[in-house]
């Protein structure tokens, strides 16, 4: 078994953002050499999320105004006391800051319309996901 990673840097413009990151993600599984096992995209920043749906422009602004009614900013929350950015990190726990798809000849297996989004909560920002690859 071999284990490789690659780190896809991503910068944001906007406070919430939503970047398609899955060619950068295939990137990384080419360079490893891996055909067979596993890849998993990591963010390790708390106000952010990793999730995988369909890249069609209606659905992606649907699902930002959904974060935004359902977590609205300034709503009272108590870690704003300290940052003012409560909402960012309830967004993200909901999210979750990772996604692991299995790998097959040499491909993620994502359904037809899937792709990989990297969600910003908090931005502007430069940020960083860790891609690791396991498998032979």
């Amino acid at each position: 078994m071999v284990l490789k990673r690659g780190i896809v840097e991503i910068n944001t413009l906007e406070r919430v953002e939503i970047q398609d990151i899955t060619r950068e993600v295939e990137s990384v599984l080419r360079n490893s050499g891996i055909s067979e096992g596993l890849l998993n995209v990591y963010s390790r920043h708390s106000t952010s999320g990793v999730v995988i749906n369909e890249n069609e422009s209606g659905l992606i602004r649907d699902f930002q105004l959904a974060l935004g009614k359902l977590i609205p900013e300034g709503a009272g929350y108590q870690h704003d006391r300290i940052d003012n950015n409560a909402d960012s990190h309830i967004r993200g726990f909901i999210l979750g800051g990772s996604q692991t798809i299995p790998v097959e000849n040499g491909r993620m297996m994502l359904g037809t319309w899937q792709s990989i989004f990297f969600v910003e909560l908090d931005g502007p920002r430069q940020r960083k996901l860790t891609v690791t690859v396991i498998g032979e």
